[in-house]
Protein backbone atom coordinates (compact mmCIF):
# COMPACT_ATOMS: atom_id res chain seq x y z
CA UNK A 1 0.00 0.00 0.00
CA UNK A 2 1.17 3.39 -0.86
CA UNK A 3 1.81 6.47 1.91
CA UNK A 4 -0.91 8.37 0.21
CA UNK A 5 -3.19 5.61 -0.08
CA UNK A 6 -2.92 5.23 4.09
CA UNK A 7 -3.46 9.22 4.24
CA UNK A 8 -6.33 9.15 2.25
CA UNK A 9 -7.80 5.99 4.16
CA UNK A 10 -6.81 7.86 7.40
CA UNK A 11 -8.39 10.72 6.30
CA UNK A 12 -11.70 9.17 5.37
CA UNK A 13 -12.08 7.12 8.44
CA UNK A 14 -11.38 10.53 10.53
CA UNK A 15 -14.38 12.27 8.45
CA UNK A 16 -16.46 8.77 8.93
CA UNK A 17 -15.63 9.20 12.49
CA UNK A 18 -16.42 13.11 12.83
CA UNK A 19 -19.70 12.77 10.69
CA UNK A 20 -20.64 9.99 13.31
CA UNK A 21 -20.13 12.25 16.53
CA UNK A 22 -21.89 15.00 14.88
CA UNK A 23 -24.75 13.32 14.40
CA UNK A 24 -24.60 11.93 17.67
CA UNK A 25 -24.98 15.82 18.97
CA UNK A 26 -27.71 16.73 16.58
CA UNK A 27 -29.43 13.21 17.89
CA UNK A 28 -29.19 14.43 21.83
CA UNK A 29 -30.06 17.90 20.90
CA UNK A 30 -33.05 17.24 19.45
CA UNK A 31 -33.90 14.44 22.51
CA UNK A 32 -33.48 17.61 24.55
CA UNK A 33 -35.92 19.63 22.57
CA UNK A 34 -38.09 16.57 22.62
CA UNK A 35 -37.68 16.57 26.69
CA UNK A 36 -38.50 20.27 26.90
CA UNK A 37 -41.59 20.28 24.63
CA UNK A 38 -42.93 16.88 27.14
CA UNK A 39 -42.51 19.23 29.93
CA UNK A 40 -44.01 22.10 28.32
CA UNK A 41 -47.13 19.92 27.13
CA UNK A 42 -47.91 19.16 30.97
CA UNK A 43 -47.19 22.65 32.20
CA UNK A 44 -49.81 23.76 29.66
CA UNK A 45 -52.10 21.44 30.84
CA UNK A 46 -51.36 22.71 34.66
CA UNK A 47 -51.77 26.37 33.61
CA UNK A 48 -55.14 25.05 31.60
CA UNK A 49 -56.53 23.63 35.05
CA UNK A 50 -55.74 26.26 37.14
CA UNK A 51 -58.69 29.06 36.01
CA UNK A 52 -61.04 26.35 36.87
CA UNK A 53 -59.43 25.66 40.19
CA UNK A 54 -59.91 28.79 40.84
CA UNK A 55 -63.34 29.23 39.80
CA UNK A 56 -64.38 26.44 42.09
CA UNK A 57 -62.75 27.47 45.26
CA UNK A 58 -63.30 31.43 44.78
CA UNK A 59 -66.95 31.77 46.29
CA UNK A 60 -65.75 29.04 48.81
CA UNK A 61 -62.51 31.13 49.80
CA UNK A 62 -63.79 34.56 50.23
CA UNK A 63 -60.57 35.21 52.74
CA UNK A 64 -58.05 34.09 50.81
CA UNK A 65 -58.37 36.07 47.95
CA UNK A 66 -54.45 36.83 47.76
CA UNK A 67 -53.58 33.34 47.95
CA UNK A 68 -55.87 33.14 44.61
CA UNK A 69 -54.20 36.39 42.97
CA UNK A 70 -51.25 35.08 43.74
CA UNK A 71 -51.43 31.56 41.86
CA UNK A 72 -53.00 33.64 38.59
CA UNK A 73 -49.49 35.86 39.16
CA UNK A 74 -47.34 33.11 39.12
CA UNK A 75 -49.54 31.21 36.22
CA UNK A 76 -49.04 34.01 33.93
CA UNK A 77 -44.95 34.97 34.81
CA UNK A 78 -44.63 31.07 34.21
CA UNK A 79 -46.43 30.89 30.84
CA UNK A 80 -44.42 33.93 29.74
CA UNK A 81 -41.16 32.68 30.90
CA UNK A 82 -38.88 31.14 28.15
CA UNK A 83 -35.75 30.35 30.03
CA UNK A 84 -35.35 26.99 31.83
CA UNK A 85 -34.30 28.14 35.08
CA UNK A 86 -36.54 30.90 35.10
CA UNK A 87 -39.60 28.87 33.93
CA UNK A 88 -38.27 25.91 37.00
CA UNK A 89 -38.07 28.67 39.59
CA UNK A 90 -41.68 29.77 38.65
CA UNK A 91 -43.02 26.56 38.25
CA UNK A 92 -41.54 25.62 42.12
CA UNK A 93 -43.46 29.10 43.13
CA UNK A 94 -46.47 27.66 41.32
CA UNK A 95 -46.71 24.04 42.93
CA UNK A 96 -45.88 25.43 46.49
CA UNK A 97 -49.33 27.66 45.68
CA UNK A 98 -51.11 25.20 44.88
CA UNK A 99 -50.22 23.18 47.49
CA UNK A 100 -51.71 26.03 49.86
CA UNK A 101 -54.60 25.84 48.24
CA UNK A 102 -54.89 22.57 49.33
CA UNK A 103 -54.07 23.02 52.40
CA UNK A 104 -56.39 25.86 52.98
CA UNK A 105 -59.33 24.02 52.00
CA UNK A 106 -59.08 21.44 54.72
CA UNK A 107 -60.80 24.47 56.42
CA UNK A 108 -63.86 24.81 54.31
CA UNK A 109 -65.84 20.93 54.42
CA UNK A 110 -67.94 22.15 51.69
CA UNK A 111 -65.49 22.64 49.08
CA UNK A 112 -63.41 19.44 50.34
CA UNK A 113 -67.23 17.47 49.80
CA UNK A 114 -67.69 19.57 46.32
CA UNK A 115 -67.31 16.81 43.13
CA UNK A 116 -65.95 19.81 40.76
CA UNK A 117 -63.49 20.20 43.33
CA UNK A 118 -62.33 16.77 44.05
CA UNK A 119 -62.38 16.07 40.37
CA UNK A 120 -60.23 18.93 39.83
CA UNK A 121 -57.60 17.59 42.98
CA UNK A 122 -56.93 14.10 41.05
CA UNK A 123 -56.89 16.19 37.72
CA UNK A 124 -53.75 18.76 39.30
CA UNK A 125 -52.64 15.28 40.88
CA UNK A 126 -52.47 13.67 37.35
CA UNK A 127 -51.18 16.35 35.80
CA UNK A 128 -48.02 17.03 38.60
CA UNK A 129 -46.78 12.83 38.21
CA UNK A 130 -46.72 13.43 34.61
CA UNK A 131 -44.81 16.70 34.81
CA UNK A 132 -42.08 14.67 37.14
CA UNK A 133 -41.85 12.30 34.03
CA UNK A 134 -41.51 14.65 31.98
CA UNK A 135 -39.02 16.23 34.35
CA UNK A 136 -36.50 13.20 34.48
CA UNK A 137 -36.87 12.55 31.06
CA UNK A 138 -35.81 15.85 29.73
CA UNK A 139 -32.86 15.96 32.68
CA UNK A 140 -31.94 12.51 31.68
CA UNK A 141 -31.45 13.78 27.61
CA UNK A 142 -29.76 17.02 28.99
CA UNK A 143 -26.92 14.85 31.01
CA UNK A 144 -26.41 13.17 28.06
CA UNK A 145 -25.98 15.91 25.94
CA UNK A 146 -23.64 17.73 28.39
CA UNK A 147 -21.85 14.54 28.75
CA UNK A 148 -21.14 14.64 25.03
CA UNK A 149 -20.59 18.11 24.78
CA UNK A 150 -17.96 18.49 27.08
CA UNK A 151 -16.19 14.77 26.51
CA UNK A 152 -13.21 14.82 24.46
CA UNK A 153 -13.10 13.87 21.13
CA UNK A 154 -17.11 14.77 20.86
CA UNK A 155 -15.98 18.65 22.41
CA UNK A 156 -14.03 19.36 19.75
CA UNK A 157 -16.84 18.50 17.17
CA UNK A 158 -19.38 20.18 19.56
CA UNK A 159 -16.85 23.44 19.49
CA UNK A 160 -16.76 23.40 15.59
CA UNK A 161 -20.26 23.15 15.24
CA UNK A 162 -20.93 25.45 18.46
CA UNK A 163 -23.54 22.47 20.05
CA UNK A 164 -23.63 23.65 23.80
CA UNK A 165 -24.32 22.43 27.12
CA UNK A 166 -27.86 22.59 27.92
CA UNK A 167 -29.33 23.72 31.32
CA UNK A 168 -31.52 20.95 33.41
CA UNK A 169 -34.93 21.58 34.70
CA UNK A 170 -34.29 21.89 38.47
CA UNK A 171 -36.25 22.88 41.86
CA UNK A 172 -33.60 25.86 43.32
CA UNK A 173 -35.74 26.05 46.42
CA UNK A 174 -35.04 23.26 49.14
CA UNK A 175 -38.54 23.86 50.50
CA UNK A 176 -40.34 23.67 46.93
CA UNK A 177 -38.55 19.77 46.56
CA UNK A 178 -41.19 18.86 48.98
CA UNK A 179 -43.79 16.51 46.91
CA UNK A 180 -47.71 18.19 46.37
CA UNK A 181 -49.43 15.93 48.33
CA UNK A 182 -53.17 15.73 47.68
CA UNK A 183 -55.54 14.88 50.37
CA UNK A 184 -58.89 13.46 49.29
Amino acid sequence: MSTTTIVLIAIALLVVFFIAIYNKLVRLKNMVEEGWSGIEVQLKRRANLIPNLIETVKGYMGHERQLLTKITDLRAQSMSARQVGEKGRLEGLLSCSLANVFAVAEGYPDLKANQNFMDLQNQLSDIEEQIQLARRYYNGTVRNMNIKVESFPSNIVAGMFNFTKAEFFEIENEADRVVLEMKF
